[in-house]
């Protein structure tokens, strides 16, 4: 989605939404990640404007004061940036890769379930199952932080029983140009 992004070329225009628009986006915020209303709170004060950043390929980037929060393709679901996952780490799902992924994911490949269900990848446990079509942060083998962001493919279960195609469809990840823009 981030791979050739120039934000001289690729921003559209900027504009601060209604602020009826702002709570709807509040909460679906609230519905879609694992966070509660108070850590959406020192994310984005309410007192603080969000500004609606369109972009080329139907690519909407929010920020507040010039730092971007999130993003969302056509009307599909707000995804974190890097940067704010990595200050708050819970609010994606997570999912882990083994080492041998790790240089396809530093690319912006998709991610295929043998890398995920081999020794070095991660699935939550079944009591955790992701559904297909969640937004999930992808960690590689040995590595602290996520080093992308993506969208599930197959659910978990149906990730462990086939083990074979792509499982995570990935939508940003460390490298890209939104990991390199850090102000607007």
């Amino acid at each position: 989605m981030f791979k050739k992004f120039t934000p001289s070329t690729d921003i559209a225009g900027q504009t601060p939404p209604k602020s009826s628009v702002q709570r709807s986006i509040r909460a679906a915020v609230l519905q879609q990640w694992k966070i509660g209303p108070e850590t959406l709170e020192e994310i984005w004060p309410k007192k603080e404007t969000l500004i609606h950043v369109k972009c080329r390929e139907h690519i909407s980037i929010y920020s507040v004061q010039s730092v971007p929060l999130f993003f969302q393709h056509f009307d599909g679901p707000f995804y974190p940036t890097l940067r704010l996952l990595h200050r708050y780490p819970s609010i994606l799902p997570k999912v882990g890769v083994d080492r041998g992924a790790i240089r396809f994911l530093l690319a912006g490949a998709p991610m295929m379930c043998p890398g995920l269900t081999s020794a070095g990848g991660y699935l939550p446990p079944p009591e955790e199952a992701i559904p297909k079509g969640t937004a999930v942060a992808v960690h590689a083998e040995g590595k602290e932080h996520a080093v992308g962001i993506g969208i599930t493919e197959l659910s978990t279960e149906d990730m462990r029983k086939l083990n074979k195609d792509v499982a995570v469809e990935i939508v940003t990840y460390l490298g890209d140009d939104l990991w390199a823009l850090q102000t607007l």
